[in-house]
């Protein structure tokens, strides 16, 4: 049995929409055999180990995108397979600013997604981490 994917936005709750179309989904039902892939937070450190963009979000937001679709791909996913997201953030406001940058990578997969704005990171310099949730047939 192939995986079933199914995005609901309930009426009545409230969804962002931009440029027309939702920048999330409320509610992602997964059914049939497949695998789930779970991929740890992930800063914006390089493959040395180093933080990328200090004290630029939009750098940083670029370098987490590019980390989760490195581990995604490593596991044979793509992230249009992602259901499920989780933000840290240490500046909402200014993570809010990049929204486009979000679309680039989430857009596709239009996840459920939770964004909380926290006092600090593992690292002192990092602004954001994000780890995620795929399914794949």
């Amino acid at each position: 049995m192939a995986i079933t994917r199914e995005k609901i936005q309930p009426e009545g709750i409230h969804v962002v929409i931009r440029a027309g179309q939702p920048a999330y989904t409320q509610v992602v039902t997964v059914s049939g055999s497949g695998k789930m892939i779970f991929v740890a937070g992930q800063l914006a450190r390089d493959a040395a180990g180093n933080l990328v963009g200090k004290g630029d979000m939009r750098a940083q937001i670029q370098q987490v995108g590019e980390n989760i679709k490195t581990c995604l791909e490593a596991a044979g996913a793509t992230l249009a397979d992602i259901v499920k997201t989780n933000t840290f953030v240490t500046d909402y406001v200014e993570f809010s600013k990049h929204g486009d940058m979000r679309a680039r990578y989430f857009g596709p997969a239009t996840p459920t997604s939770t964004t909380v704005e926290i006092r600090r990171l593992a690292d002192p310099d990092a602004m954001i981490e994000i780890e995620a949730i795929a399914v794949i047939d």
